[in-house]
């Protein structure tokens, strides 16, 4: 028998209540993103607390964000390394990336951050070519969805023995299982979806947390 609780506004609310404080600096992110037509695309308070604890509890010292966007889950990673740990911030749009790195120097995390702004696939491609596979210890995806097969596959070659890849959107506000759904963007999760169920190289889960969120341990 599966059990699941449906999130009202009124537990949301309850939920916000009895999470800790959001810091200064990342409420006053939102409220920025909050003015751009994007807006929707930033992570809820929630999952950015959730990453900062991940990150701080599996001791990542060395981490890769596909999908900057202004910056919120970068700066909530960038917050939980420990001194001397980095972060590259993978993004193509210039404004948003500006947008990120005020805020890391707001949040005096600029240290930790390696801003790469430009095609991400041609950045981790580089990555790979420079020496730096099986180094990082966790990678966070959120961008364009065509490409996750591409970026989770450069992040796996990057990516140490035991090392996490955290993959955002996998339920895409459940369009997956709408069968008149039929945009790239859904078609290309639902290939996603399917395509690492099996993998042996991967230990993986997949929960409905935020709008979905795909947990793979390189073996």
């Amino acid at each position: 028998m599966r059990i699941q609780v449906e999130l009202t506004d009124a537990l949301q609310d309850y939920i916000a209540d009895v999470s800790p404080n959001e810091p200064d600096v990342l409420r006053e992110l939102r409220k920025r993103t909050d003015e751009l037509p994007l807006r929707l695309m930033q992570i809820s308070p929630e999952q950015g607390q959730f990453l900062n604890v991940l990150v701080r509890a599996l001791g990542v010292r060395r981490a890769i964000e596909v999908g900057v966007f202004t910056g919120y889950s970068l700066i909530s990673t960038a917050l939980a390394l420990p001194e001397g740990g980095t972060i590259v911030g993978c993004d193509d749009n210039p404004e948003w990336t500006s947008i990120a790195m005020e805020f890391c120097e707001r949040a005096g995390v600029t240290d930790k951050v390696d801003m790469r702004v430009g095609d991400a696939v041609a950045t981790l491609t580089e990555l790979v070519a420079s020496g730096s596979a099986e180094t990082y210890d966790f990678v966070f995806i959120d961008a364009d969805k065509q490409n996750y097969e591409t970026y989770f596959e450069l992040a796996l070659t990057l990516l140490r023995t035991g090392g996490l890849i955290v993959v955002d959107n996998v339920l895409w506000h459940g369009a997956v299982i709408d069968d008149s759904a039929q945009d790239e963007e859904t078609t290309a999760l639902r290939a996603f979806n399917l395509r690492f169920t099996d993998d042996k190289r991967l230990d993986l889960s997949l929960l409905p947390f935020a709008d979905g969120l795909t947990f793979a341990v390189k073996r």
